[in-house]
Formats: structure tokens, C-alpha cells, sequence
């Protein structure tokens, strides 16, 4: 009795209803933007599979995790929160902390990848244009080994899972470095590992890259050489990657602070409202890829178009559309003039000009004529029917 209302009394929630049913709602937003996004992003990038670059591999493993975090936590997270409490029990608590971990450091981590890489290309372009296809997707393994490694690490007992504190969805317990060592060994190698490094990766990889553009901006303007055109889709991958960091980090840091203010800090002192609040935003950060990427990118931008136009294609395939009705009409009205002109019985060999009908002065056509073969003796002559006698002739055949 005692651990079933402790269970209880744990997956409560601790903010007013009223709260709860908002966050249901935003979250219900944020799955539906995140499924349509981060799913049209990767039939685009599936249809244009052949000319992917190496850098774009690091944009489909983040739609993909985003994607994953959606499939895994929303459909729990919504009805919990209108419900006013946890509903999945303490085993599915586990695994929807584990998976709410293992996407978004896989997030975090393909961003801090991304960075390096546009690093690598814009500062160490001999170093850079050798990074190919096979080393994106060797490091893609190598982001989901690294987050799985922090993701599995709580179910081993080193650290812990548990509800949130506001009561509606399960996370790391971030109140067990207060009384555990290995809890708080965990959270530490989190913080350092997970956020601290990976922030600052990102900061420096652009940074040098700003300053790398910045000093070699009039040699460029310069010397146009033929890679410029490579190397201006280098520089929209890397602004649109800055723009997607600072989406996604701006997201997931009021987590990060509140959480580390529960762990390191009084505990007791973090409201849950805190939590709450930095989980929606956290949660909101699956949209930002797809939202920059489909409108700020031409060639993702311009192969959407063409699906959606092939889709609207195939919509309407039943319907007649305007220009086959006007091609169709023309073409009977071809065949209707056509056939009046040979009506007469008359083949196109006989002469016959389109261009008469327009000038029939320069173009004369003599009509068909009848004729008739007579025989005399062992040999005919052939004449025209007009030059016939009415009077019957005994040779006429």
C-alpha cells in the first residue's frame, strides 16, 4: 500500500490544471509542426538522395532524432497533461526519460558535429574538401554511440530516472545528487560532457569561421575562382546551421539552468512552475530544423515545390485539365477540316497544298479525272472520260 501511494503521490502533478491543460495544448502544436516538418524534410532530402552533400547528413540525423523525440515523448506527454498526472507507470516513465535523453543529446551532439565540420571546410579547406560522405555518416554512427552511452547510463544505476517535478512526464532525477555520490558523478559528466563541451565547440567552430571570412572576404571578392559557387553553398550551410544552434540552444538552456539549480542547489527551492516551463520550451526546440531549413534552403525549397506539384498532379489526374480540353478540341477541329478537305474522295498525293486555300494563285491543283482504256487490236490507249464519244465504240473496254 505504502509504494502504491507513493507512486501515486509521485506521478501527481504539481501545478494547477489549468497550466496542465495549456502545456497539453502547445504540446499537441509542436507534434503536429514537428511531424509535418521533420517529415517532408526527409522526403525531400530522400528524393534528392544522389546529390546530398556531406555536411547534409548531419541535417538529416537531427531531423531524424527530432522526429524521434516526437514519436516518443509527445503521444505520452499530451494525454498525461490533460489528465492532471502521469498515466504510463514507473516502467514506461524509464523509457520515456531514456528516449527524452537519448534524442536530445543526439540533437546537441549532431549539432556540435555539424559545427566542426563547417569548421573543417571554411578554415581548412585542404583538410575539409577530403571529409566525404562515408566520414559524415561514420560520425552520424558515432553521435547516437556517444548519446546512447549518457541515454543507457541511468538504467545501469549510474544515476537516476524519475518523474519531473511538475508531475506529467519522467526525466532524470534531478534531485539525487543531493544524497547519492553516483548520481551526482552522472549529472557532473552530463553537464561537462553533454553541454558545457558541446556549447563550446559550437562557439568556437563559429567563431573562427566568422573570423575566417572576415579576413579573407576582399581575396574572395577579388579572385573568382570556379569553386565559388561551391563556396557560397558552404556559407549558406553554415548560416543556416548558426541559425538552427542558436534555435536549439536557446531552447533547451532554461532546462539546462533549472536543472542544474536543482541539482547543485536547493532543491526545494526550484518551483515546479520552473520546470514546467523550461520543458515546453525544450520540447518546442524539434520544430526549429525544419522550419529553417525548408524555407531559408533554395535546393530543399525547390525540390518541395516540385513534389507538391507532382502530388497535385496526381490529385487531379482523374479531373480533365484546362489545356487538355483546349489540345483536345484542337485537334478535333484539325481532324474536322481535314476531313472536309478530303471528302472528295481525293488523296493527299494528288497535289493537294495547304497553303492554297491562302493564295491560289501560286499554287494550282488539277482535279482527278476519270479515264477509260480502249483496245485496238493488241494495244490500248488510255483517254479521259470526257473525250469519249456518246456513240457505243465496239473496242471500248
Amino acid at each position: 500500500m505504502g509504494n502504491a501511494s507513493d507512486a501515486s503521490s509521485l506521478f501527481a502533478s504539481r501545478i494547477s490544471k489549468e497550466k496542465d491543460i495549456l502545456m497539453g495544448s502547445l504540446y499537441s502544436v509542436f507534434c503536429i509542426l514537428s511531424l509535418l516538418g521533420n517529415c517532408i524534410l526527409l522526403l525531400v532530402a530522400y528524393h534528392k538522395r544522389s546529390t546530398l552533400k556531406p555536411a547534409e547528413f548531419f541535417i538529416i540525423n537531427l531531423s531524424i532524432s527530432d522526429l524521434g523525440m516526437t514519436l516518443a515523448l509527445f503521444p505520452l506527454a499530451i494525454p498525461s497533461s490533460f489528465s492532471h498526472r502521469w498515466l504510463f507507470g514507473e516502467i514506461t516513465c524509464q523509457l520515456y526519460a531514456m528516449c527524452g535523453v537519448l534524442f536530445g543529446l543526439c540533437s546537441l551532439t549532431n549539432l556540435t558535429a555539424l559545427s566542426f565540420v563547417c569548421c573543417l571546410k571554411v578554415c581548412l579547406p585542404n583538410y575539409g574538401n577530403k571529409f566525404s560522405s562515408s566520414h559524415a555518416r561514420l560520425l552520424v554512427a558515432g553521435v547516437w554511440c556517444y548519446a546512447s552511452v549518457f541515454a543507457i547510463g541511468p538504467l545501469a544505476q549510474w544515476g537516476h530516472y524519475s518523474a519531473e517535478p511538475y508531475g506529467t512526464a519522467c526525466c532524470i532525477d534531478w534531485h539525487a545528487p543531493n544524497h547519492e555520490l553516483s548520481a551526482l558523478s552522472y549529472i557532473l559528466c552530463l553537464f561537462v560532457f553533454c553541454y558545457a563541451l558541446p556549447c563550446t565547440i559550437i562557439f568556437l567552430s563559429y567563431a573562427f569561421i566568422l573570423l575566417t571570412v572576415r579576413g579573407s572576404r576582399q581575396a574572395v571578392q577579388q579572385h573568382v575562382s570556379p569553386q565559388t559557387k561551391t563556396t557560397n553553398a558552404h556559407a549558406l550551410i553554415v548560416k543556416l546551421s548558426v541559425a538552427v544552434c542558436i534555435g536549439f540552444l536557446s531552447a533547451w538552456t532554461p532546462y539546462a539552468a533549472v536543472a542544474m539549480w536543482a541539482a547543485f542547489g536547493d532543491a526545494t527551492q526550484v518551483h515546479p512552475d520552473a520546470f514546467a516551463l523550461a520543458a515546453v520550451f525544450a520540447k518546442s526546440s524539434t520544430i526549429y530544423n525544419p522550419m529553417v531549413y525548408l524555407l531559408c534552403k533554395p535546393n530543399f525549397r525547390e525540390c518541395l515545390y516540385r513534389d507538391t506539384s507532382m502530388l497535385r498532379q496526381m490529385i487531379h489526374r482523374g479531373s480533365p485539365q484546362p489545356q487538355e480540353r483546349f489540345g483536345s478540341t484542337s485537334q478535333r477541329n484539325k481532324d474536322t477540316s481535314a476531313s472536309a478537305r478530303f471528302s472528295n474522295g481525293q488523296q493527299e498525293s494528288y497535289g493537294a497544298c495547304l497553303s492554297c486555300t491562302e493564295n491560289t494563285a501560286l499554287c494550282h491543283v488539277t482535279a482527278p479525272q476519270k479515264t477509260a482504256c480502249i483496245l485496238t487490236g493488241s494495244a490500248y490507249t488510255e483517254v479521259t472520260v470526257s473525250q469519249l464519244t456518246t456513240k457505243p465504240q465496239p473496242d471500248f473496254l
